[in-house]
This record gives structure tokens, sequence and C-alpha cells, in this order.
């Protein structure tokens, strides 16, 4: 069993940044894979960003390519999210997730995928 807690959401202008941050404890972190994923009002869950376990790979979905990194740091049991140039269509809770022992070069992109869930963080980007 591992726990998530995200932190860092808040209001911010279009155009601004805001980093997420996820603290994980429980197990060993290096034993997961993480990964972000938003849900705006209305839609469906969807992700955003994931990273393997050592944090040499990472994906992004095509909508935050070149505005936001994923990193983790396996010392402090924490994954970020660092998100610049926020849009309004960016606004959403955010949710970090863990995949248990996924393997070790790659990241799972499905939600279906990820074993634990954090609470969620709001993110609201105005315009």
């Amino acid at each position: 069993q591992v726990q998530l807690v995200e932190s860092g959401g808040g209001l911010v202008q279009a155009g601004g940044s805001l980093m997420l941050s996820c603290r994980a404890s429980g197990r060993t972190f290096s034993n997961y894979a993480m990964g972000w994923f938003r849900q705006a009002p209305g839609k469906e869950r969807v992700i955003v960003a994931a990273i393997s376990r050592s944090g040499g790979r990472a994906y992004y979905a095509d909508s935050v390519k070149g505005r936001f990194t994923i990193s983790r740091d396996n010392a402090k049991n924490t994954v970020y999210l660092q998100m610049n140039s926020l849009k309004p269509e960016d606004t959403a809770v955010y949710y970090c997730a863990a995949a248990f022992q996924y393997y070790s070069g790659g990241y799972p992109t499905g939600s279906h995928e990820y074993d634990y869930w954090g609470q969620g963080t709001q993110v609201t980007v105005s315009s």
C-alpha cells in the first residue's frame, strides 16, 4: 500500500506557472512508475505525463508538450509536475498515480494501469 498526497494547486492567470508535488509514503518509492492525470468538469480523466521508476524516461500528452515537465526525486519520495505557460484549458483537478513494479524502462499511460491515486488538487487558470 502507498499513500499519495498532492499539493501545489491553485489559481493562476493564463501564461503563469505552477508546480505540483506528490509525496508518497508506505513503500519504496522507486518501485513505482508515476503519472499525473487531470479531469476537467464533465470530462473523463486523461493522462498528462508519466515517468519511469528511475526518472530516466518520461511521457507527455500532446496538449502539454513543451510546457509541462515531470520529474521525480526518489530520495524524497516525491514526483513533481512543473507547469508553465498555463492556459485556461489546463483548468482541472490534477491527480498523481502510482503503478507498482511497472517494468523499469517504461511508464504506463492508461489509468487502468495505475494501482494507487491521490486525492487530487485543483488547478484553475483564468483568462
